[in-house]
C-alpha cells in the first residue's frame, strides 16, 4: 500500500498525500480509512481490538468509495496495513493531510508525538469532521496546520453572511470540503434521488462553494480544497470555484488536466 499507490502519486507531481489514522490495541498508529476490519479485510472487528502485529492483510480488490461499482486492485505481497511513522520516513519533504478518525486522547498524542520527531509541523494538517476531535487536535499541539471541523464550517459561513469574517481571526490554516452536488452526483445514480435530495444539495452548493469565500481565505493564507474529484469534468469545475486545490483518486489523471490547463495552477497564489 504504500510502495505502489502513495509513491505513484507522489511521482507525478502530487502536492499532498491524505490519510486516515487509527490506533491499534497495543498503540501502533496505522493508516486506515475505516475503523472496522471487515471493510478491507476477512477479518470481523476494530482495529483497535488487535495488537499490530495480528492486524491481517488488506484484499487484494478494495472498494473505491468516491467511485462506486469500481475496486483498486493492489497485486503486491506487502498488502498490511502501513504505520504512520513509516509513511513520514518514506515522504519527509511531503505534505500530509491526516484526519484523525476517532476520538481517542491516545491517538492523537501519538500522532503528535510522530510529528514532532520527524520535524513535519509545517508539513503536516490535521483534524476531523468532528469538532470535538479537532479542537483535542489543536489543544495537544497548535504547531500543526489545522483543519475546519464541520460546526467550524456552519461558523465561518455565519460570518461570511454577516459580514463579520474579515474582522475575525481564524487558527484553522485549510478548509476541506466536498461539493454537495457533486456528491449527489456521485452517489445518487447509485442509490437513488428523491427530489428534495436535490434541492438541499443545490442550496447547500450555493452556501458553501463561493469564489469569494475561497479568494478571501486564500489572502489569508487559509487553503481550500474540494474532495473527491475524479474527471477532467469535476477538476474543472473545483478549480473554477478559484479552489486552492482537488483531492483525488487518481492524480495521474489530475496530472494531465493540469498540463492542459496550466491556468489552474495559479489558484493557489495570493491576489
Amino acid at each position: 500500500m504504500l510502495t505502489f499507490p502513495l509513491c505513484s502519486a507522489v511521482q507525478v507531481g502530487t502536492d499532498m498525500l491524505e490519510l486516515d489514522c487509527q490506533l491499534t490495541r497495543d498503540g501502533q498508529v496505522v493508516v486506515s480509512h475505516d475503523s472496522m476490519l471487515d471493510v478491507r479485510t476477512e477479518l470481523q472487528g476494530s482495529i483497535i481490538e488487535y495488537d499490530y502485529a495480528q492486524l491481517p492483510q488488506i484484499k487484494e480488490n478494495v472498494p473505491i468509495d468516491f467511485v462506486p461499482g469500481i475496486t483498486f486492485n493492489g497485486k503486491s505481497e506487502d498488502r498490511r496495513f502501513p504505520l504512520l511513522e513509516e509513511t513520514f520516513q518514506l515522504f519527509p519533504d511531503t505534505p500530509i493531510n491526516i484526519d484523525i478518525k476517532t476520538d481517542n486522547n491516545e491517538l492523537i498524542l501519538k500522532v503528535s508525538e510522530l510529528v514532532k520527531k520527524y520535524q513535519r509541523e509545517h508539513l503536516t494538517v490535521w483534524g476531523n469532521m468532528k469538532d470535538i476531535v479537532t479542537q483535542k487536535c489543536y489543544k495537544e499541539n497548535p504547531n500543526v496546520c489545522l483543519l475546519f471541523s464541520a460546526r467550524r464550517v456552519c461558523i465561518l459561513l455565519l460570518l461570511l453572511y454577516t459580514g463579520v469574517l474579515p474582522f475575525i481571526p481564524l487558527k484553522e490554516t485549510h478548509l476541506e470540503i466536498f461539493m454537495p452536488a457533486h456528491m449527489l452526483k456521485i452517489y445518487g445514480s447509485h442509490f437513488g434521488v428523491k427530489w428534495w435530495h436535490a434541492w438541499v444539495a443545490k442550496i447547500a452548493n450555493m452556501l458553501l462553494i463561493r469564489r469569494s469565500l475561497f479568494e478571501h481565505l486564500s489572502k489569508r493564507g487559509v487553503q481550500t480544497y474540494l474532495w473527491v474529484m475524479n474527471t477532467e469534468d469535476d477538476f474543472r469545475l473545483a478549480f473554477e470555484t478559484g479552489a486552492t486545490g482537488v483531492m483525488t483518486d487518481y492524480p495521474t489523471k489530475l496530472k494531465a488536466f493540469l498540463d492542459d490547463n496550466p491556468q489552474y495552477i495559479l489558484n493557489h497564489k495570493l491576489s
